[in-house]
């Protein structure tokens, strides 16, 4: 199945490595910024993952749930402290296969754009809107599109040399369709593996739209998970939708 199609490549392909230190942000901001909106809950994580969010959410007294594609992911997460107790339907996080009623929603770290294919976006925002509660918050974390990149990354990235294995990054742009296929290669004595990733990204107002046509009113939007003024220069945005 193609990468575009397979809502669990990512947690197959990188969940041996994906708590590795230095590799992802501080979730407390994060955790601190959800907590305030769950109330006492219950909250949703889509593409849960190995707990990074949930976890540290749930310490707080929060009932949270999980979507996830991955059982490996979630088998990371099952043997965490804690990671025992939370329930995840595992399952593509676009088709949001769970009932609720939930006091927030999130999608964290540019997850929404692991979905590859736009109905698969828009999928996305209908079913949350379906599994909120009244007054209930959809919440977006995703990174702000900078075409500068595009040709940034079009060149060839150097990741790692050693004396056994050379490793090498690719982009292939689709500008149309505003997705790129990044293939990560390394040469080993023991053969070439490779590590594909692709991504849909939009743009706030795009995302803003989407919503829209799932019935949802954007109410807040900041540059960060402290709460930051969002701007034109700002690379990054957390927003807060709920239903209209």
């Amino acid at each position: 199945m193609s990468v575009f199609d397979d809502p669990g490549h990512f947690g197959r392909l990188w969940a041996d490595t994906y708590d590795l230190p230095g590799g992802l942000p501080d979730p407390a901001p994060a955790v601190e910024f959800l907590a305030e909106l769950a109330g006492s809950g219950p909250a949703l994580e889509l593409a849960i993952g190995t707990g990074r969010v949930a976890l540290p959410l749930a310490e707080r007294g929060i009932a949270v749930e999980g979507v996830e594609a991955s059982p490996e992911m979630v088998a990371k997460m099952r043997a965490k402290p804690g990671g025992g107790t939370i329930p995840v339907a595992i399952g593509d996080m676009a088709d949001v296969p769970v009932t609720g009623p939930y006091t927030v929603a999130y999608l964290v770290f540019n997850t929404l754009f692991n979905l590859v294919r736009a109905q698969r976006q828009a999928d996305c925002f209908r079913n949350v809107a379906r599994v909120l509660a009244p007054g209930g918050a959809f919440v977006i974390e995703t990174f702000v599109p900078d075409p500068a990149d595009f040709d940034r990354d079009e060149q060839v990235q150097m990741r790692e040399v050693t004396e056994e294995s050379a490793t090498i990054r690719l982009h292939k742009y689709d500008r149309a369709a505003q997705t790129f296929l990044r293939q990560t290669i390394t040469f080993h004595s023991a053969g070439v593996h490779l590590h594909p990733f692709a991504m849909r990204y939009l743009w706030p107002e795009q995302i803003d739209e989407l919503a829209e046509q799932a019935g949802l009113r954007l109410t807040e939007r900041y540059a960060d998970w402290d709460r930051s003024p969002f701007g034109p220069d700002s690379t990054s945005h957390i927003s807060v939708y709920r239903l209209r």
